[in-house]
């Protein structure tokens, strides 16, 4: 089977590259010719763990190709994934005027049978736009040409991305007619092995499904960072409480970890995009709008705490800043807390050393002009001459740091963990005046 992938960002990539792995061939488009550039001299433009060997594995292999000619991608493959960006519209709807660019490519280069597969993030209803943009160019060229609209949304974790593409829980394929469910059956045939894993359903069903789960996953976070406000003013432990919610099955575990608020380029574009879709439709989505509200107020949960230890004039203040990523295993700094919380220390008159161990190149072009914030390539040197610790993305290496190192480094021993990555109990017993959420 040969298969096309239109954009080559974070989810084309993953696709074409898992795909290209299980043996098909894949042709990746991509309109910017500088990330095919870095594609085809071996590079990759985004950061995953294990994607830059996969591509050039498969790359070396013949499987996997990049180009940025539409008519080559177009005649390359039965299945045309659409994988670009749904940038969020000023009224938080999702941006679809790259879906429908790339429906109306395809259809004007198409000489025999294509399944369009959307894999971009879309609102319910867009197969039907697809569809619609699809019938108009070929009517305009009077070619009488079949073909499918299919939802297939992706599902995957960044930063453990490629696992989740090659051992899928669940692959949700929203389809129309028996044909095109037929080939998604045997396109994804190879990631089932053990078990059946695709959920055959129809076309809006699986719109609403990427959503829903999204929206879910947002919801336990502000839900739970909520309880941790709550449980550190009446003197509760929320690491306790976490324990005692997960342990019934009924709930589970993840999810549950308060923090600073979630970030990155699905729950914050997704929960906006679903109220949207359902004020459209005359709808309400009250418990979405507090969980986008709660979200908003959590990502300075960070700062108020500083300005409670030292007070609102920050000037002549120095934090070091360990993480910037909007998680950890990614260079992702969409919607990251980190940004917020550095523009309101600086606001005050705070200086910030930061450190990243993958995002810093990117956090530094997000954040350009922002005065008073530098970054610098070694964790223990953030600390120098600091008056404060900020901990705001739990990378694997902040875990179990050398604590005397850092008490030696600050001005004073003092915590401020956006990720309640210690044990606050040890900590204080060590010296360190420690600052968790809701501990």
């Amino acid at each position: 089977m040969k298969i096309t992938v239109i954009g080559s960002g974070y989810v084309g990539l993953v696709t074409g590259t898992c795909l290209a792995e299980t043996g098909y061939h894949v042709c990746c488009l991509d309109v910017d010719p500088r990330k095919i550039e870095i594609l085809q001299s071996g590079g990759i433009p985004i950061f995953e763990p294990g994607l830059e060997d996969m591509v050039k594995r498969n790359v070396a292999a013949g499987r996997l190709h990049f180009t940025t000619d539409v008519a080559e991608s177009v005649a390359f493959g039965e299945v045309q994934f659409i994988a670009v960006g749904t940038p969020p519209d000023e009224d938080g709807s999702a941006d679809l005027q790259y879906v429908l660019a790339a429906a109306r490519n395809i259809a004007r280069h198409m000489t025999e049978y294509r399944v369009v597969v959307d894999k971009s993030t879309v609102p319910v209803g867009t197969a039907d736009r697809v569809r619609a943009v699809i019938a108009d160019e070929l009517a305009a060229r009077g070619a009488d040409i079949a073909f499918s609209v299919v939802s297939n949304p992706e599902f995957l974790k960044e930063g453990a991305a490629i696992e989740d593409f090659m051992r899928p829980d669940r692959v949700v394929v929203g389809v129309d007619d028996e044909r095109a469910a037929e080939i998604m059956r045997r396109l994804y045939k190879p990631f089932q092995r053990n078990h059946e894993r695709v959920l055959l359903m129809d076309v809006r069903s699986a719109e609403l499904t990427k959503y829903a789960a999204n929206a879910m996953l947002a919801t336990r976070i502000s839900f739970m960072n909520e309880l941790a406000n709550l449980a550190e003013t009446m003197g509760a432990d929320i690491e306790q409480v976490r324990l005692g919610m997960g342990s019934d099955p009924r709930i589970g575990y993840h999810f549950l970890y308060p923090g600073v608020g979630y970030g990155g380029s699905c729950f914050p574009k997704d929960v906006k995009a679903l109220v949207q879709t359902a004020k459209e439709n005359g709808h309400a989505l009250r418990v979405l709008t507090a969980v986008e509200e709660a979200n908003e107020v959590q990502k300075l949960r960070l700062v108020e705490k500083v300005v409670s230890h030292f007070g609102e004039d920050l000037s002549g203040r120095r934090f070091a800043l360990w993480g910037l990523a909007f998680k950890p295993n990614t260079d992702d700094m969409r919607e990251a807390p980190s940004r917020v919380i550095a523009e309101a220390l600086t606001r005050r008159g705070a200086t910030l050393a930061a450190f990243d161990p993958v995002a810093s190149h990117e956090a530094q072009r997000v954040m350009t002009g922002m005065q008073g914030i530098s970054f610098v390539d070694d964790m223990m040197g953030a600390l120098d001459n600091a008056d404060a610790l900020l901990i705001v993305t739990e990378w694997k290496m902040f875990r179990a740091p050398d604590f005397e190192a850092i008490r030696k480094s600050l001005k004073q021993p003092l915590i401020f963990d956006g990720r309640n990555m210690y044990e606050p109990a040890w900590l204080r017993e060590q010296g360190f005046d420690y600052h968790a959420i809701g501990r």
